[in-house]
């Protein structure tokens, strides 16, 4: 095997330094509204509004951003903080950091569904609920606040519906009525605190339902209908509004607004907390080993996998995991592993790659949209892999077939040149060595030969010319070792 020259401690230790320096330091500058914000109000200043969007499914990366833009707007000394939803809902955990940062927060928060067209459903429901002003753009909407069933075990033998259910309403299991009884409280408690309707909260969670925007300020669910952000700030201009204990009066109409957008690390945790990519992240992270501890010196797959693996390792930390889809997906890679070293024609890779799919279905372990792992990624995933061990193999099988390139098996067929004459036993030169050899017939200094057979140190050999060809290998002699 040839061996792979290390990489110099110099680029190693450089290379290290620069990824410090850059988890360090954020990658987007500071913009001169940015170094405004940062700055504490100078005395007789409007407090600026800072507005910090929130797209797309919460989760983890979604809650750190709002964390970081409330904390960065209590220190700016914001007078209001609006939360742009467009969220379809998200992880539960996600969901109830961020309520729980909008009731600690001495700084009032105003949920507003913007533009139109977007929605607030699921957890979207709960945040605005929470908010201390809620407002809506027109031709938006919010609701379906249900609890989404935990778990891939599929559904479990119902239980009787109790006599206090409704007439017609489905069975439903002890599980399924913790959750939908602990998620009614938690948005009752919510609207009880913002005064907002409760009943109607209720029913959002136990019969999915939804309302638009006008049908929310109707019905007390929403405070009021703001086509746009500047429509919003006059609307709530000189509204009293009591935050952690504190009274105050927005002055919002001319106040000045900060937007806040996910730095290069909100968008880095937004995609290493994708279920798809935390899988990838973690099947490069083992493989990069793996071909690193078989091949060692190549350093890159090592250090490489090390990372990939660190960063899957994080993400799914974050991330709600069946620890069994994960102990799958970890038994099926050493299955395949193993299937490259050990003779089970093909067992032990079929099987790893069984285990690896259900690993993989299994691994996240909620149904909240946005959170699953696609079907056809775990199929491309289980399909290279099925195409690098039938490769593997095919190498393999090619290598059993070759003929011999080491050892003695190898001497025979090769030519050489006779140092002295000969009767029966002399020297001659092979593969550049001095081998002492035997010979049937006497044999002349100078003439070629060709090695025949083996036994131990001496060589068997003929004259080349004897032999009927000039190429080829000879059968093996039954003098071998």
């Amino acid at each position: 095997m040839k061996h792979v020259p290390m990489l110099p401690r110099w680029l190693v230790t450089a290379f290290w330094l620069a990824l410090v320096a850059l988890v360090a330091t954020p990658l987007v500058p500071a913009t001169p509204a940015n170094a405004q914000a940062s700055a504490p109000t100078a005395a007789g200043a409007i407090p600026p509004v800072f507005v910090i969007p929130l797209k797309g499914a919460i989760g983890p990366a979604s809650a750190s951003f709002i964390e970081r833009g409330m904390a960065r707007a209590r220190d700016a000394g914001a007078q209001l903080i609006v939360l742009e939803m467009d969220t379809p809902g998200g992880l539960d955990l996600s969901m109830r950091e961020i309520i729980q940062g909008i009731l600690a927060s001495p700084v009032p928060v105003a949920g507003y569904v913007y533009p139109g067209g977007a929605r607030a459903a699921s957890a979207g429901t709960y945040i605005l609920y929470a908010s201390h002003i809620a407002a809506m753009a027109p031709g938006t909407n919010l609701g379906a606040a249900s609890p989404v069933q935990i778990g891939i075990g599929g559904p479990q033998k119902p239980e009787a519906t109790p006599a206090s259910a409704p007439a017609g309403a489905p069975p439903q299991d002890t599980m399924e009525r913790k959750q939908m009884h602990d998620a009614s409280a938690y948005i009752r408690g919510l609207a009880q605190l913002r005064g907002r309707n409760a009943e109607w909260g209720e029913r959002a969670v136990r019969e999915a339902v939804s309302l638009s925007a006008s049908e929310a300020v109707a019905q007390k669910v929403a405070d009021l209908i703001a086509p746009d952000l500047p429509a919003l700030l006059r609307a709530v201009d000189g509204k009293h509004i009591q935050a952690a204990g504190v009274d105050r009066v927005l002055r919002t109409a001319q106040a000045p607004v900060q937007m806040l957008e996910p730095d290069w690390r909100d968008s880095f945790l937004e995609v290493i907390t994708d279920p798809s990519v935390a899988l990838i992240l973690m099947m490069a992270g083992i493989y990069g080993l793996i071909f690193e501890f078989s091949t060692p010196g190549m350093v890159v797959p090592g250090i490489g996998g090390a990372i990939c693996l660190l960063l899957a390792l994080f993400a799914l930390h974050m991330l709600p995991v069946s620890y069994a889809g994960l102990g799958l997906i970890a038994l099926g890679i050493g299955c395949m592993v193993a299937e490259l070293y050990l003779p089970t024609f093909g067992a032990l890779g079929v099987g790893g790659i069984i285990a690896f799919i259900f690993g993989a279905v299994m691994l996240i372990d909620t149904n909240v949209p946005g959170f699953g792992i696609p079907l056809w990624l775990i199929g491309s995933l289980a399909l290279a892999s099925a195409v690098f061990l039938f490769a593997v193999w095919s190498l393999l099988w090619r290598a059993r077939r070759m003929p011999a390139i080491n050892g003695g098996d190898a001497m025979i067929g090769t030519p050489g040149v006779i140092l002295d004459d000969l009767q029966e036993d002399g020297w001659a030169e092979v593969r550049g060595e001095r081998w002492r050899v035997h010979s049937a017939r006497p044999l002349a200094r100078g003439e070629p030969v060709l090695v025949i057979g083996r036994n131990g140190l001496l060589l068997e050999v003929r004259a080349l010319h004897a032999s009927g060809t000039t190429a080829g290998p000879i059968p093996p002699s039954t003098q071998g070792a």
